[in-house]
């Protein structure tokens, strides 16, 4: 195995995908950690330890260590990524991959430091930083470089990024902590309240994902989900229909769409034509949400198009960017600052 390998990664809040040069996309995981808490030992990574998640026994618990696309656990992520890039690229003395991390656009200093150590202790010798949106973008085969104004929407687990770019650089953006997880919340949340039902993530991500929906249906679908009545602690199931899903999700799916018009509200009046006749690219795993397409072109009435592989757009881009690094070394996020 070469020792120039080049490496991206989407460090997502709900998975982890590394882009390798040559290769394409090697690994799509879950960000989840189990860790045995008496000895400090991880159990196990990725899928493995999103199987466990609600289910462990007192000594173990399974940690997602980012949340709202930053990390949240400094120890536990440098040790998730140290596993993923060993996992995907092998593990050799000498060997140090270049890497390419993507965060959020409205990333603090403080949270751009963490990720960049995070990922210099994984193993990385040369680290560099792009934002979401503008991976997305390059991912989902738009081109950036052109003075015309192109827009993405990245609807992630943690954030949801959008970006309006011009000649390779973000004119206007905003990076919100509604995404995913927040509808997930959300489905939790109303399920307590109208049925006095507690179910756990996982369900409520299987029930987004089966009959989810951000737009009224023409035919209502409905699915099964079982948990604990909160009235007599006993297990219960209750069926619910893409209308409830729709009732449930609300609340963030409309904050979403006001973050999409936040944007347009601060886009110069020549990019602004370029827009209406470009319309908007959605992309992230959120973005696989039913008719959520037809409910942001409602509100912003833009032409909306989600992206092919949306999954996969920002690791993609972050690979691509690897082949132009000096576009990238010299982007606003990698400017080194004294105390870095």
């Amino acid at each position: 195995m070469g020792f120039t390998e080049d490496v991206g990664i989407d460090l997502g809040t709900a998975n982890v995908l590394v882009y390798i040069k040559g290769k394409g996309i090697v690994l799509n995981e879950p960000s989840v950690v189990a860790i045995n808490n008496d000895t400090n030992e991880i159990l196990a990574v990725g899928e493995d330890a999103r199987q466990m998640l609600g289910r462990t026994p007192a000594n173990i618990i399974a940690v997602r260590p980012l949340r709202d696309g930053v990390i949240s656990d400094y120890d536990v992520t440098e040790r998730m990524l140290k596993y993923f890039i060993k996992k995907t690229c092998g593990s050799g003395k000498f060997f140090r991959p270049r890497i390419m991390v993507c965060v959020p656009s409205g990333v603090t200093e403080v949270e751009k430091r963490a990720v960049r150590e995070a990922a210099t202790q994984a193993g990385g010798k040369d680290v560099f930083l792009m934002e979401e949106p503008v991976a997305a973008a390059i991912g989902a085969g738009l081109d950036i470089s052109k003075p015309g104004g192109t827009m993405v929407m990245d609807i992630g687990g943690g954030t949801t990024d959008i970006a309006l770019i011009s000649l390779g650089g973000i004119v206007a953006s905003t990076s919100v902590k509604i995404a995913g997880d927040r509808l997930d919340e959300a489905i939790i949340k109303y399920m307590r309240k109208k049925h006095k039902l507690y179910v756990g993530e996982r369900t409520a991500e299987e029930l987004k994902k089966g009959i989810g929906t951000a737009y009224p249906r023409d035919e209502e679908v409905s699915m099964t989900c079982s948990g604990r009545d909160l009235v007599t602690g006993l297990p219960r199931d209750v069926s619910m229909t893409s209308a409830d899903m729709l009732e449930a999700m609300e609340e963030p799916l409309q904050a979403i769409c006001e973050a999409a018009h936040s944007v347009l509200e601060r886009t110069p009046p020549e990019l602004a034509a370029d827009i209406s006749d470009t319309g908007l690219m959605l992309t992230g795993g959120s973005a696989m949400l039913w008719g959520i397409d037809k409910r942001i072109k409602q509100r912003t009435g833009l032409k909306v198009a989600i992206a092919e592989d949306a999954k996969s757009c920002v690791a993609i881009g972050t690979g691509k960017a690897l082949d132009n690094i000096s576009i990238v070394e010299n982007s606003r996020l990698n400017k080194r600052h004294a105390y870095i």
